[in-house]
């Protein structure tokens, strides 16, 4: 440990070429300074995690949301923000106390402060998503975000040390408060969610991944957070369906690079100084490169949107300007016996200094019931809990006390801690599915469908991962494929194929996606070969068979509901924007009645309405909901009635 903090900063500060970073992790009463050479690379296997004699050593990586491009996924030409690495070629930590007492303090002067799209045109662009994105069946929710800017009359390093001490002073609950400083990029933030970790049990091969699905944004009012207004936030639908979306797409990723699935914990508060999150943590094993791990969980789905794909190419049609390091991780890679450990936050509540301008970036998850000014107001609320915290912006004052709200003094009272608000955190898991809630790392002893194969088709919804997982733990063997390699050998040599959700209309006959969907649908009924349908595959199957798809009249995002499925009622979860429909009281469609006279007789399950949630047929069974999904209680045993009865092949089944 050098024995100097003031002196260490003041070279720092003092070296223009020279990089480093600042750390303050999970509350430690300590700061890590980090320092060594930068190096720029373009893929995340490109991580030199070995030096050039093969010594592991420690890296942090500032990962751009560009990097999204390694998935496939869209990210807007110009968002060329850099891969960069940290070689950390030495690593000290000195108490905090010591490290503010070292800091800079003196204001730093901003000018030409102000957002870079107006209150009215941010409005209207969430007015737009909503309508033609998640109205026409695009995803769930989508984060888009706009920019406070300002020019900073300052030195740019002066200017991070200055705002990582008010950082460290004023704000609270972070799990890390950084700053980072390199040739031409600064970021400096206080981020309250650990997107995803991965800790080395000390064998190569073996490592406890968590992730950490933040969202709701509970700004305190003047005076303070009470439980009486923190109550009412709770109560909320809106903020509740976007917790359980952001899990259910985080989930996705879990069961992508975890043999267990992910078991869900939670839920939690996260308490800030002038915010508020509510929260889970996901956690489950995986044997993959921390370099893989990080690469398919990219990115939170808190501050992009699900599905993840569809959300990248919203991201790219509605912002106006690249996201940079906005919403992607700073990743540290730390050398343990059996490889390194991943510790990797969120780029979000961060201050960038780019060219002598401060950029701090600010989305609001846009749902189906969103309200375009309440939108607005959560932009404000995000941008001003950064800029406040570093001093940017007038801090708050409590209207009862009179004092500074993030004033350095002894912790307040959880709110958690209190008994209404702990009732009303943990009634939310009446409404989740048990099978994510419990212990998954043990395979059951006979599982009901052992010995059975399947292909299940990804039609651009991960969803599929979670789904794959599900069918495991019945017993069945598995293999993913994209709707694009899903041939026809392929298709014709399941056993059983599994037709999976994704976006969009599925009467659009122009998407090369719809089309393959259509084709393998078709394929195996004509066939009589076992065929299970989910959500927009569901769609494509009724289509087939002559019944109509419409627009629900409000979409179906995040919504559970409880649905008679054969005679046995069942709470699921839905993602939908279209329906198939029949008439009010139809049950069954024979040969003359549907366009698939091969099929035989049809078995309907639909709301008095006529909205059909499932379908049973010769060889074939569809379900409009997400089995998979967190909000479907009654999931895997639904998953295994409707599955039995496709590989049985008849309708009496």
């Amino acid at each position: 440990m050098a024995e100097n903090p003031a002196a260490l900063l003041s070279a720092l500060a003092a070296d223009p070429q020279r990089s480093f970073a600042l750390l303050a992790r999970d509350g430690a009463s300590t700061v890590e300074v980090l320092t060594g050479d930068v190096v720029d690379v373009d893929l995340l296997a490109d991580i030199p995690l070995a030096d050039p004699s093969g010594a592991p050593r420690e890296v942090l990586a500032m990962v751009p949301f560009g990097q999204v491009r390694e998935r496939g996924f869209d990210a807007r030409p110009d968002d060329d923000a850099p891969l960069r690495c940290l070689l950390v070629d030495a690593h000290d930590s000195f108490p905090a106390s010591d490290v503010i007492d070292a800091l800079p303090h003196d204001e730093i002067p901003l000018a030409d402060a102000g957002f870079d799209i107006a209150d009215d045109d941010y409005a209207e662009t969430v007015r737009t998503v909503i309508r033609d994105e998640i109205g026409r069946g695009e995803g769930a929710n989508f984060v888009i975000r706009r920019d406070y800017t300002a020019s900073v009359e300052a030195d740019p390093r002066v200017a991070a040390l200055t705002w990582f001490r008010a950082l460290l002073e004023h704000e609270r609950g972070a799990y890390w408060t950084f700053a980072i400083v390199t040739p031409g990029h600064i970021a400096v933030g206080a981020s309250p969610e650990a997107h995803v970790t991965a800790v080395s049990d000390g064998s190569a091969d073996a490592r406890t991944v968590t992730m950490n699905p933040i969202s709701g944004t509970f700004r305190h009012p003047a005076g303070g957070a009470t439980a009486e207004t923190l109550g009412a936030f709770l109560r909320d639908a809106k903020e509740t369906e976007e917790l359980f979306m952001v899990v259910d797409e985080e989930l996705k990723m879990m069961s992508a690079v975890c043999s267990d699935g992910g078991r869900i914990t939670g839920p939690h508060l996260k308490e800030m100084s002038r915010l508020t999150h509510t929260e889970y943590v996901l956690s489950g094993n995986s044997k993959l490169d921390p370099r893989e791990i990080l690469r398919e969980t990219m990115f939170a789905p808190t501050v992009t949107g699900s599905p993840m794909q569809n959300a990248c190419a919203v991201i790219r049609r509605h912002e106006h300007a690249p996201r940079g390091y906005y919403s992607g991780v700073a990743a540290l890679f730390t050398p343990r016996e059996g490889g390194h450990d991943l510790d990797a936050p969120i780029l979000i509540r961060t201050a960038y200094i780019e060219n002598g301008r401060l950029r701090v970036p600010a989305g609001a998850t846009l749902v189906r019931h969103s309200d375009p000014y309440g939108e607005v107001s959560e932009t404000h609320g995000k941008a001003a809990g950064v800029l406040g915290a570093i001093g940017a912006i007038p801090r708050a004052v409590t209207t009862v006390a009179g004092t500074d709200d993030d004033a350095p003094r002894a912790e307040r009272a959880q709110l958690a801690d209190d008994p209404e608000i702990a009732e009303l955190l943990s009634s939310r898991n009446a409404r989740l599915a048990s099978f994510w809630l419990d212990d998954q790392s043990h395979a059951a002893a006979a599982p009901p469908l052992a010995g059975r194969r399947a292909v299940v088709v990804d039609a651009e919804d991960r969803f599929t991962t979670m789904l794959a997982h599900q069918l495991r733990r019945l017993g069945i063997a598995v293999e993913i494929v994209p709707w694009s390699a899903a041939s026809d050998d392929v298709v014709d040599a399941a056993e059983l194929i599994v037709a999976g959700p994704g976006p969009g209309d599925p009467r659009d006959i122009e998407s090369p996606r719809i089309r393959r969907l259509r084709e393998i649908v078709a394929r195996r009924v004509a066939g009589r070969a076992p065929l299970l349908a989910v959500c927009l595959s569901h769609q494509v199957l009724a289509d087939r068979l002559g019944i109509e798809i419409a627009p629900l009249d409000s979409p179906h995002q995040g919504l559970q509901l409880t649905v008679d499925l054969f005679g046995e009622p069942a709470a699921i979860g839905f993602y939908n924007t279209f329906t198939a429909r029949v008439l009010p009281g139809v049950t069954r469609l024979t040969p003359s009645e549907h366009r698939c006279g091969l099929v035989g007789e049809v078995q309907i399950a639909a709301t008095e309405r006529g909205d059909v949630h499932a379908l049973r047929g010769a060889g074939f069974a569809s379900v409009q909901g997400h089995l998979e999904s967190i909000l479907s209680r009654d999931g895997i045993r639904t998953l295994e009635r409707l599955v039995t009865h496709a590989l049985r092949g008849s309708v009496e089944a």
